[in-house]
């Protein structure tokens, strides 16, 4: 039997964009692929992140945020970058495993531009479907699409 593949996404504080994508593997491609989640730092887990994924069917409400270092003696294959500060600060990880980066908007920078514009709580909210969406597409065409991409 194929030995899975071992996958990080790395984000800044491991509160929203890489739970997201962590969850979405685990769901749709846990049968091929071994997901871990970590942040440059931790941040907590993102409320509203937790709320638009269960819209969606997943829970990540036990999640927790997780800094890289816990992982430092895990051999992964790829380490997937879904924020420029995580890309720009992406540590080094023996032996070294591919580096991408898949830059996806950042949920509550872009809800906290809605609401200085007055926007409500549900416009806030579609900030993070829009996001929680996008995840989930890249997610599906998974391991083929990173194959594709080097750093």
């Amino acid at each position: 039997m194929k030995e899975k593949l071992k996958i990080l996404f790395l984000c800044t504080g491991n509160s929203c964009r890489s739970q997201m994508a962590e969850a979405w593997t685990r769901k749709l491609k846990g049968d091929i692929i071994e997901v871990y989640s970590a942040g440059v730092e931790t941040h907590g887990l993102n409320p509203n992140a937790v709320k638009v994924m269960a819209e969606a069917g997943v829970d990540i409400s036990t999640h927790r945020s997780k800094r890289i270092a816990e992982f430092k003696d895990t051999e992964l294959d790829v380490v997937i970058t879904v924020c420029g500060h995580a890309h720009e600060t992406c540590p080094y990880f023996p032996p070294p495993p591919k580096v991408i980066h898949v830059g996806f908007d950042d949920p509550p920078k872009m809800a906290q531009e809605i609401a200085d514009q007055g926007g409500n709580g549900e416009q806030q909210l579609d900030c993070y479907r829009k996001i929680r969406d996008e995840i989930k597409a890249f997610v599906e065409k998974m391991p083929e699409n990173i194959n594709k991409r080097t750093k």
